[in-house]
């Protein structure tokens, strides 16, 4: 793998709007404009930054009429985000409470 790729992963998830669209997929799939009101961002915004956490595969999406239901990657992302979590409460759960 080169490093180039690891600085693609990394400045996709490390991007803030993508994050937090990333936590609110955790809890379930959503439509491009119900997380662009939940997270009170234009819909272009979030679709921008939905199509940059699609091309690296961090969400999957099914469409359903028009619109398209955006999902967490449930064989790679689902898995990661729950051993970032395990590491950041027994690393960092310290600094978080600071």
């Amino acid at each position: 793998m080169k490093c180039k790729s690891y600085n693609l992963f990394f400045e996709t998830i490390s991007h803030k709007l993508r994050l937090k669209i990333v936590e609110l997929l955790r809890e379930k799939p959503l439509t491009v404009n119900e997380i662009a009101k939940k997270l009170n961002e234009e819909q272009s915004k979030i679709s921008h930054n939905l199509k940059k956490l699609s091309d690296c595969h961090f969400v999957e999406f099914k469409k359903d009429g028009k619109n398209r239901i955006y999902s967490l990657n449930k064989e790679t992302i689902v898995p990661l985000i729950k051993l970032v979590e395990k590491h950041v409460e027994k690393h960092c759960g310290d600094i978080c409470r600071k």
